[in-house]
């Protein structure tokens, strides 16, 4: 009866799933995304220092950035590929072993090279991530509790961003900053060896498929051939840099048009941010209220979007002033965190059996090309002092991220 239950695709009802079995993996599963997010910004919060000890320009750093999301893009695609053929978890602990050797190839950086090292070695770490979590998640936590499961997952994310800066310019303002990659070292170590603790709750099922599955054409690139993967990579792909816009250039803009001081401007991103994350945390009931009234999960995509696009489009008008636009702009950051997990369920429903690490790694892959484009792109416009039209343009993208959202729930419902 159990496994004809699960067959199903239900539970049985005489035997539900522990709160406490799905949260431990949750839990886990978030702080392994946690360092993930970390590594993004290992290298970024230092590089006034980078350039004063080394010499180097801000072209010099911000290829170290480049570097890191283009292997991490790259390898993302590539190694969902890897997570379906021998599970999750060997390769979420590889990657968190990458983490913990760019730490400390950084902390003996004695020039330029050495930190392009750990870029490359940051990125490799960073590739695996979104496959390893959403294979563990999608096989490992109950249908029910799948929408506070993404919730979970993007607000660890969003902390991830968060702390990296504080703990890294924090020990480095007590110490120094290769002091600072040694405590880094450590705390990867910590998560290792909690993980490694905790091995058999991370543990997922590699889905074999017959000779007469490749024989018939359904080989391993099948799902390339689907539209809606390549609707939720533009998704990703656009969504992503409106987010880049708002880390990258935002205090410049209030700087530019409102003369707001570097801390109170930082402190605008920073705001944004824990209102994303706060915003996440809500949109796991949002989800699981849909789940149970039918709401589809691109309809509250596209109107978290939406709403998003619309905020940042009236900051660029200036009506608001220094302080509204503030105040707008980390509102926009809610509006679009409600969205998260509504778009990670999307995602889920456009996966088919069997393909979880190659979907998820190839549309999340969108997410570093996003990261790599913005800059070249928005960097144009701030470059001719086009600030406001600099906000506009995120907003712009945005809202094409919202229509390529209910291109992505149109394909999954015809499938």
């Amino acid at each position: 009866m159990t496994s004809a239950a699960t067959a199903l695709g239900t539970l049985p009802p005489a035997n539900p799933v522990p709160l406490r079995q799905d949260a431990a993996v949750i839990g886990l599963v978030g702080l392994a995304h946690g360092t993930s997010h970390f590594s993004h910004m290992l290298l970024a919060p230092l590089f006034p220092l980078f350039i004063r000890d080394f010499g180097l320009g801000f072209a010099d750093v911000g290829l170290l950035m480049t570097v890191f999301f283009i292997i991490s893009g790259v390898g993302q695609a590539l190694s969902g590929f890897l997570v379906d053929r021998v599970g999750a978890r060997p390769v979420l602990f590889a990657a968190i072993g990458c983490f913990l050797l760019a730490s400390l190839v950084a902390s003996q950086a004695t020039g330029y090279w050495g930190l392009m090292a750990t870029a490359v070695l940051a990125g490799l770490g960073n590739a695996p991530f979104h496959p390893c979590d959403f294979t563990i998640l999608n096989q490992r936590v109950s249908t029910a509790r799948l929408g506070h499961a993404f919730s979970v997952h993007g607000v660890t994310g969003s902390l991830g961003w968060a702390l990296a800066p504080v703990f890294l310019v924090g020990i480095t303002s007590l110490s120094d900053w290769r002091t600072a990659y040694y405590s880094a070292a450590l705390l990867y170590t910590g998560v290792l060896a909690l993980l490694w603790w905790q091995r058999d709750k991370l543990r997922t099922e590699v889905v074999v498929r017959a000779p007469a599955a490749h024989a018939g054409g359904a080989h391993d690139l099948a799902f390339l051939k689907l539209p809606v993967v390549w609707w939720c990579f533009a998704f990703f792909l656009l969504s992503t840099m409106t987010l880049a816009v708002v880390q990258s250039f935002v205090p410049s803009i209030l700087q530019a048009l409102y003369g707001t001081s570097m801390e109170a401007a930082t402190l605008t991103v920073s705001a944004y941010m824990l209102c994303s994350a706060f915003g996440m945390f809500v949109g796991g009931f949002v989800t699981v209220y849909g789940q149970r009234h039918q709401i589809s999960s691109d309809t509250v995509l596209a109107w978290g979007m939406g709403l998003g696009a619309l905020l940042m489009l009236v900051c660029a008008t200036g009506w608001f002033g220094e302080f509204g636009t503030m105040a707008v702009l980390a509102i926009t950051g809610f509006a679009l965190g409600v969205a998260g997990p509504s778009r990670d369920m999307l995602i889920k429903r456009a996966t088919p059996k069997g393909a979880t690490g190659r979907v998820y790694g190839t549309v999340y892959s969108g997410l570093d090309v996003g990261f790599a484009l913005a800059p070249l792109v928005f960097g144009v416009l701030m470059d001719h002092g086009w600030y406001a039209a600099t906000l506009a343009g995120g907003a712009v993208v945005l809202a094409l991220s919202a229509y390529a959202a209910l291109g992505v729930g149109k394909r999954v419902a015809v499938a």
